[in-house]
């Protein structure tokens, strides 16, 4: 039966309690929405902060120029320059990575700002800006204490600067905005009928939609997670993440769950398949990549995971690379790393009744995110370390949000210790911020990078090599050499170093020296194109025609589409007098590179050779319009308007050759010819006068001189005649 108790009496409507028995209720009840009001304020004000917090951060990236990879994945990439480049990212084996979506962006920004370096860093830390935020959205959405905390850490870590401050890596910032993106799209869809993760203002419940429009974010989420994967295959374990989210959320998988992440794992396998493809035959190819067993592989999967996680904790001693671990299997200590990690995880899952979900949560996510850059999988770069700042960019976020968490339990702090924990958290995102600050200068310019690298990793065979070809551009030769000579100590098979030795020694003027280095290059890489063309080359200075013109070929069956190669046949069969097979090849070049000025040149001189005069001048034009501080082009062009009896063009183009060139001998000798022609017999005595002062030797002009001054004396021209 039910217990019938006193009924309360019905006040009735419109009639006030007595003041003391209102007044705590209503004072509860302003603060309430007091603090509901607010609540979109503080909301708004705490973003912008973490934008503005972010750029100050890495302002110094403002000055920052290309490192590296920049310049071929970015600037100087030919399908970047190309019109058709969008159609050949997505749809060709061309590309070095297949990351079409970031490719194709960064097409579009080389429309906007061509090669300035600016344009692309600011969307760089414009987008990790973004990802700050929506990790927010995220955590808070997960109802993840501290979200606030965990974003910001995130955004000023020193860890992901490489991420940010390196062009290149753009793959990570856009990769992880749609990442996230998918996942406030799934975390809406699997919430039901709420309102948006992506809300700035105070979270509300809403009436329930359609089936169809619930659909809708499930969709959108696969969308943007497809998105991701083209943009980097590192987010493939997200599947595994959202499933991890409906054990938190419901304590067991339910077959719906395991139903609605097999899109997404079907999707990571595709991409991922195709990803591993380019870069084993494209990123890698024929490349050494060292060749460990499994078990070293599984082994080392316990060092770098442990090495990233201190990293996070403790980011000081960040390196551009580190040195690489040479990892035996056979020896106990080298799975101990592994093993405490593996402990470590059995505890937190052994334990979880006491310590929560949180721990397996963070450590899950950490591990799983992580997994793609452990070793298990051959990455070029791996050749050199087996870690990399940059490859944490995604799993970092576990510690962050445990750490984060772990600061503002969820049973609350009094407001002395919440205080405290305030100033305590506000001083480590300010020391994070000023290690990233200056982090962010290691990727200034080129030089800084390298220097960086080897400060930090001595043996580093790559940074002396990079470093090397830096010094060359600075004219440095001599130290340039010394970090060749280095390389070639650390691994005397390194064909790179050879042929950028090779480079020095062609420069200084070495050429038997400088071919030696090419030939070794060519002997351990055989398909390596550009040995192969500077090998031709100085074999052409040496007059060894056929043989030039064998290397230059071998190149061309290398890189089909090579201008420079094109140009050198051309040159050498030019010399060899077959003028028809040089005009197909001059043409390729400009073809393929039609801001190729030399090959202008080069083909001008072909057609003039077969009396195509018009044609020829074409492209002498061309070429000084490309180049416009060489003097030879216009010597030449003048010398085919002389040919078309064009004189007075002539003439303006020889003394703008030697306005360029004073010391120009020959240009001087051609002006005096066509004054001559011109019966200005004064000024053309001066001309092969100052060719021949230039070159005492210069016959022509001797023969000349001699014959004007013949000339003028039968017909006692005093002008000519002192």
């Amino acid at each position: 039966m039910k217990r019938i108790g006193r009924r309360r009496a019905v006040k009735p409507a419109g009639v006030a309690a007595p003041d003391a028995a209102r007044a705590p209720s209503s004072s509860r009840a302003e603060r309430i929405e007091e603090r509901l009001r607010g609540a979109p304020n503080r909301t708004w004000f705490f973003a912008l902060l973490l934008v503005a917090g972010t750029v100050i951060v890495y302002s110094p990236v403002w000055h920052a120029g290309l490192i590296w990879d920049d310049s071929t994945f970015v600037v100087n990439n030919p399908l970047i320059r190309r019109a058709d480049g969008l159609s050949r990212f997505w749809f060709s084996t061309e590309p070095v990575s297949y990351y079409p979506v970031t490719s194709s962006m960064l097409w579009l920004e080389w429309r906007l700002w061509g090669a300035a370096p600016l344009g692309y860093h600011l969307v760089n830390v414009l987008f990790h800006s973004l990802n700050a935020l929506l990790l927010w959205r995220a955590l808070k959405w997960l109802n993840v204490p501290g979200a606030g905390l965990a974003a910001a850490l995130f955004a000023v870590h020193p860890v992901n600067v490489e991420s940010v401050a390196w062009i290149s890596e753009r793959k990570n910032t856009l990769a992880m905005f749609f990442c996230l993106l998918s996942v406030l799209g799934y975390l809406r869809f699997d919430s039901g009928p709420r309102s948006s993760p992506l809300a700035l203002g105070a979270v509300s419940d809403v009436q329930a939609s359609s089936v169809s429009d619930h659909w809708r974010w499930y969709w959108l989420s696969l969308a943007a997670f497809v998105l991701a994967l083209l943009s980097k295959t590192a987010v493939a374990p997200l599947p595994l993440l959202l499933l991890g989210h409906a054990w938190w959320r419901r304590g067991q998988l339910q077959h719906r769950d395991i139903a609605r992440s097999v899109p997404f794992l079907l999707a990571s396998v595709i991409v991922g398949c195709i990803s591993h493809w380019f870069e084993a035959h494209r990123a890698i190819g024929s490349d050494f990549m060292p060749a460990e067993s499994f078990w070293t592989r599984l082994a080392g999967a316990g060092w770098a995971a442990w090495f990233y996680l201190y990293k996070a904790l403790l980011p000081f001693d960040l390196r551009p690379i580190y040195p690489r671990w040479e990892l035996d299997a056979g020896q106990w200590y080298s799975w101990l790393p592994l093993l405490l990690f593996a402990v470590g995880a059995l505890a937190c899952w052994r334990y979880r009744a006491i310590l929560g979900k949180g721990p397996v949560a963070a450590l899950g996510y950490f591990l799983l995110m992580l997994l793609p850059v452990l070793g298990f999988l051959d990455i070029n770069f791996m050749r050199f370390s087996l870690v990399a700042d940059r490859w944490q960019y995604f799993a970092i976020i576990g510690p962050m949000a445990f750490g984060a968490a772990a600061m503002f339990p969820v049973h609350g702090l009094t407001d002395k210790r919440r205080s405290w924990t305030i100033a305590f958290g506000g001083a480590v995102l300010c020391l994070l911020g000023v290690l990233s600050y200056r982090q962010c200068g290691i990727y200034s310019d080129p030089l800084t990078f390298w220097r960086a690298a080897l400060a930090g990793n001595a043996d580093s065979a790559v940074a002396h090599n990079n470093l090397g070809t830096v010094l060359i551009e600075r004219g440095q030769l001599e130290e340039a050499k010394a970090h060749f000579h280095r390389v070639l100590a650390l691994d005397p098979d390194q064909a790179m170093a050879h042929y950028n030795l090779g480079g020095v020694l062609r420069q200084q003027g070495q050429v038997d020296q400088a071919i030696a280095q090419f030939q070794r290059a060519v002997e351990i890489a055989p398909r390596y194109a550009r040995a192969q063309l500077n090998l031709g080359e100085l074999q052409a200075v040496r007059g060894h025609l056929d043989e030039a013109i064998g290397h230059f070929q071998s190149a061309l069956d290398i890189e089909p589409d090579d201008a420079d190669a094109h140009n050198a046949v051309g040159i050498a069969l030019l010399r060899k007098g077959q003028v028809d097979a040089a005009l197909s090849h001059l043409q390729s070049a400009v073809q393929l590179k039609p801001a190729f000025a030399e090959a202008h040149s080069n083909l001008a001189r072909a057609l003039s050779q077969k009396g195509l005069l018009d044609a020829a001048i074409t492209h002498l034009e061309r070429a000084i319009e490309l180049q416009p501080q060489q003097p030879e082009a216009y010597n030449n062009l003048a010398n085919l308007l002389r040919q078309e009896g064009r004189l007075g063009e002539a003439v303006a183009h020889y003394q703008k050759a030697l306005e360029i060139r004073p010391s120009y001998a020959m240009a001087h000798y051609n002006l005096g010819e066509v004054l001559q022609q011109m019966g200005e017999r004064s000024d053309a005595v001066a001309q092969f006068q100052l060719a021949l002062e230039l070159r005492p030797d210069f016959a022509p002009a001797r023969r000349a001189l001699d014959k004007v001054t013949a000339d003028a004396q039968r017909t006692s021209d005093s002008r000519v005649i002192p």
